[in-house]
């Protein structure tokens, strides 16, 4: 393999060029990198980036080491794989090897007004301007990105309404009874939440709802999701019609060998919840390259099966979760969620399948290595917030 291209300026980008080096690829390596900015981390920009705290969120990677042809600027418009080409806004670039980590783009709404997301630096710094003291901000999406924006705007002393279309926040990852637990953290900050609300469009000035009631804005921020950003495609490698994103293997490997795709825009085999999986979450932009470059270079053993695993800060508190809930037989509280620590847990069996803590980072921890590890836990010590999670492993005799 002498020539490697790897498509897609993010997170997942960057640790894929360093995968390749690391693992000992000599040959020529090119990063088609959209932004006109070395990749950097995203996390921040709904958060320090929108609060002034924070300019620069660049990825620190030693690019003169790395010998890498970054292409800024530079977008995939197409691929013509029985030719191993990618097409380009700068032309076409043959491959070898091709790594696919384009991400995702937001949704936007329907309507004429300026509505802003938060997905690249370029989105935090138009907005963070009209973030001022006083300002009629209307977040639509309360989401985990909606409601970082609207702690960021809340903090800098805006006046803040969250339109969310379900019954609570985080119903779709959640479900609506830990949904609710959240709802008191809204007024808490001062922000109004208006939840069963249906946004029409969104106009100069604001924000028309369904029903007619039209919703003053000096800012209209629009967090309800994001798709995969694969149009540039084409027919030319299989999608997935369920949870979108490119079909690949527990490898991460497409159907040609000599194509991978990794991050947002993967929908990857997982064998641990025998189902495909595609995870919109910083932690499999940072750990997945590793495992979609070796089977590139050729490592038929490498296989990425990870328990997935996020975290959100909003409202001064830090929401963390780890696994995947669904086949769930039950929810199990670790401490009152009316005080400002607790977690809940999700068990099968004797398995612990997911776990979300608020301001409990230990819980955390201990849940998740034991959620990678798949160790039966005794469900009663697990009840008990007074007993450290770890000490709710059983012992095998």
């Amino acid at each position: 393999m002498e020539r490697v291209i790897v498509v897609g300026g993010g997170l997942a980008g960057v640790r894929a060029v360093e995968a390749l080096r690391a693992r000992e690829y000599t040959g020529a390596l090119t990063l088609v990198c959209a932004e006109e900015v070395l990749p950097y981390d995203r996390p921040p920009l709904s958060k320090a980036v929108l609060t002034g705290d924070s300019d620069d969120t660049t990825v620190d990677a030693a690019w003169d080491a790395l010998d890498c042809d970054v292409r800024f600027g530079v977008t995939a418009t197409g691929l013509r794989a029985d030719e191993r080409v990618l097409e380009t806004t700068a032309g076409d670039l043959t491959y070898d090897g091709l790594v696919i980590a384009t991400g995702a783009d937001p949704i936007r709404l329907p309507g004429p007004g300026p509505q802003h997301v938060i997905r690249t630096m370029k989105d935090a710094l138009e907005l963070r301007p009209l973030l001022v003291s006083g300002a009629r901000v209307v977040v639509v999406g309360a989401g985990w990105i909606g409601a970082e924006v609207a702690t960021s705007a809340a903090k800098l002393g805006c006046r803040v309404t969250v339109l969310e279309a379900a019954e609570t926040p985080v119903a779709v990852a959640l479900g609506t009874e830990l949904g609710a637990l959240t709802v008191p953290w809204y007024a808490e900050a001062g922000v109004e939440l208006r939840c069963g609300v249906k946004v029409a469009s969104i106009e100069d000035g604001g924000v028309a709802l369904v029903g007619g009631e039209f919703l003053d804005a000096d800012a209209v921020v629009v967090g309800v999701g994001v798709r995969p950003a694969l149009g540039w495609l084409g027919d030319a490698l299989e999608l997935d019609p369920r949870v979108g994103g490119i079909v690949v293997d527990g490898s991460l490997r497409t159907s040609r060998p000599e194509i991978v795709a990794v991050g947002d825009c993967a929908a990857w085999w997982s064998g641990r919840y025998e189902r495909r999986m595609r995870v919109e979450h910083w932690d499999v932009a940072l750990n997945a390259p590793e495992v979609a470059v070796a089977a590139l270079l050729g490592d038929a053993e490498a296989v990425y099966d990870e328990a997935p695993y996020f975290w959100s800060e909003q409202f001064g508190r830090m929401v963390q979760f780890a696994g995947h809930q669904a086949g769930a037989e039950k929810m199990i509280f670790r401490g009152d969620p009316s005080e400002r620590k607790w977690a809940v847990c999700w068990v099968l069996g004797d398995r612990l399948e997911a776990i979300l803590t608020v301001d409990k980072p230990r819980d955390l921890v201990q849940a998740r290595r034991i959620i990678g590890q798949g160790t039966p836990i005794d469900v009663t010590k697990l009840a008990d917030p007074a007993v450290a999670i770890r000490n709710a492993v059983l012992t095998v005799s």
